[in-house]
């Protein structure tokens, strides 16, 4: 679905920060279009970030998360090069997942 994710992962003094920038619309199901009828819900439902096989971040949002979420975690480990891979799913069953270096 649509263009890939923007993720930036750098590791300093053996803590690895993640900042991931999802292109995703995330409609509530609660606001009209210019004829007044409902825009159907579809938002992001679960995320998931791996690191080494390893899941180091699993989450799930909900109708209240903003259109094009970002966000931002740490986790202890990893060294510059290693890939992390992130991935979601919608409540329409469309999936995203993409991968980043450490640096």
């Amino acid at each position: 679905m649509g263009n890939p994710m923007r993720i930036r992962a750098a590791v300093q003094d053996g803590i690895t920060e993640v900042k991931i920038l999802m292109q995703h619309e995330m409609e509530t199901g609660l606001r009209k279009d210019a004829e007044g009828t409902l825009v159907p819900a579809w938002n992001i439902t679960e995320l998931k970030a791996v690191h080494n096989g390893k899941t180091v971040l699993e989450g799930h949002f909900g109708t209240a998360v903003s259109k094009n979420p970002y966000l931002v975690f740490r986790f202890k480990g990893g060294v510059s090069g290693d890939k992390i891979t992130v991935s979601w799913i919608d409540n329409k069953g469309d999936t995203r997942s993409d991968e980043v270096a450490i640096s």
